[in-house]
């Protein structure tokens, strides 16, 4: 079959993540000059943000930010869209996406994918404390520590703020809003970190706890070998399960082999270069 006469399948991902970035990137690459026309076009992606983030780093193809209206609206966008595969690249603690995506995908029967990035590990000299909710995160900081580095994101600080007592150092993207701990310091800044950054803010703000989210991935994880090597308790969220029934995915390659098995089975391209492009 040649290029001509192939489907044009359209791929949604749900972004907001290094990951799905590497993934748009590798479905969608920018055009290059070519000197004989390109062939047409056999994949179609698009990548839609939540917009919670003023100024969001933009992947590859096209692009959608805000929200679809619950997993109505997501179903509705799916099918008025002929999207063929929903990938759900979400940070891994966007439960509520995640469970939207699993219901629209099974009302509108297209396939879906949850691309995760692996959860952190302790090893050895490592003092966590696993938890299972910022509440209960809360409630083990008193019997811990005095100055607390938060790193859990600006949208869960109203479950410190009856914490009157600790100084929180507060570190995200964008600036919070009420209401959050009355002894605050702010620090807006966006990873990666480095090690010695991460050194450096522990001893310069007289760290003694470190709160994080279990995020996985190495551009935040320089934190928790600082916090090891300063023998800093660190309280560990754990992070929601997948909805059940999801396939998962571990990094952009297992989800581009996922797409070629799902695309090859549907009778389409049998080539790796099919899902890297021509898109548009």
């Amino acid at each position: 079959m040649n290029d001509a006469a192939r489907p044009v399948r359209h791929v949604l991902i749900l972004g907001g993540t290094t990951e799905a970035r590497r993934l748009a990137t590798t479905l969608a690459p920018e055009p290059s000059v070519a000197p004989e026309p390109a062939p047409e076009p056999t994949l179609r992606v698009t990548t839609s943000l939540a917009g919670r983030v003023a100024a969001p780093r933009l992947p590859a193809g096209h692009v959608r930010i805000g929200g679809f209206g619950g997993p109505e609206g997501l179903a509705r966008w799916l099918r008025e869209h002929a999207v063929d595969a929903l990938i759900d690249a979400t940070h891994p603690f966007a439960d509520t996406i995640s469970h939207n995506a699993a219901e629209a995908a099974a009302t509108a029967h297209v396939p879906l994918l949850a691309l995760r990035r692996p959860g952190w590990v302790s090893g050895p000299g490592d003092i966590w404390h696993q938890v299972t909710s910022l509440d209960e995160a809360a409630a083990a900081l008193p019997t811990l520590g005095t100055r607390i580095f938060l790193t859990t994101g600006r949208m869960g600080l109203a479950h410190f703020a009856h914490l009157t007592d600790l100084w929180f150092l507060a570190r995200s993207v964008d600036a919070p809003e009420p209401p959050h701990p009355p002894r605050m310091t702010t620090l807006l800044d966006r990873g990666p970190f480095t090690l010695e950054a991460e050194r450096a803010l522990l001893r310069e703000h007289r760290i003694d706890v470190l709160v994080t989210k279990d995020s996985g991935a190495t551009a935040t994880s320089a934190k928790l070998t600082a916090a090891r090597e300063a023998g800093i308790p660190v309280v560990v969220v754990r992070r929601p399960p997948v909805p059940e029934g999801v396939a998962v995915a571990a990094d952009p390659g297992e989800a581009v082999a996922w797409l070629q098995r799902l695309f090859n089975g549907a009778g389409t391209a049998n080539r790796t270069a099919d899902l890297s492009g021509p898109c548009r």
